[in-house]
């Protein structure tokens, strides 16, 4: 059986950095607190230009994206090391981004807190697709279906399982690399 993931999907360019994904004046919300991880999700990419991007990830007022899926283009997630970034984006209720390519540091923090799936693509796809598309991602087999056609992504490996389990914490407790908790 394949693990799919169905929806809409938001379509960025090139450059988006971890500050359009969650400015610096909600670095103070702390994700291990159930209110204030919430509250993180409805902020997820309001740093976004308006006049780039008139639909929000996040409609006013609500918590939770209806964008399952984020389509973006090079250099995803540059600027600072924060893992709030990542972060943000699963509390928001999107589940993969797809790129031609990812900073180092927020595809590792993707697979470290398990709340994206980040996924390369060899094909500049936010030119082609826009916001409001549906689409699914199989992560099993590394595609994207769209509109009838589906893209071939470059597979996460070894990184899956550590995504799958919630991060790199519960893979280590789930692999017995650390103790579980309550031990």
């Amino acid at each position: 059986m394949s693990q799919t993931v169905s929806g809409k999907i938001y379509v960025v360019k090139d450059n988006i950095d971890t500050d359009q994904i969650i400015p610096a004046q909600y670095l103070n919300l702390v994700p291990t607190i159930p209110e204030e991880y919430e509250k993180l999700g409805s902020y997820a990419l309001c740093g976004l230009p308006e006049s780039a991007y008139p639909v929000r990830f996040v409609p006013e007022g609500k918590g939770q994206t209806p964008y399952a899926i984020v389509v973006g283009g090079r250099n995803f997630g540059c600027g600072s090391s924060r893992e709030h970034a990542p972060i943000a984006m699963g509390a928001s209720g999107s589940r993969v981004v797809i790129a031609e390519s990812f900073a180092r540091i927020f595809f590792r923090n993707c697979v470290a807190t398990g709340e994206l799936y980040p996924l390369e693509t060899p094909r500049r796809l936010c030119e082609t697709l826009k916001t409001g598309d549906d689409g699914t991602v199989d992560l099993e087999k590394a595609t994207l279906t769209i509109n009838g056609k589906t893209h071939n992504l470059k597979p996460l490996g070894e990184a899956k399982p550590v995504i799958d389990a919630g991060g790199l914490f519960e893979y280590a407790r789930k692999t017995g690399m650390i103790e579980s908790r309550g031990k």
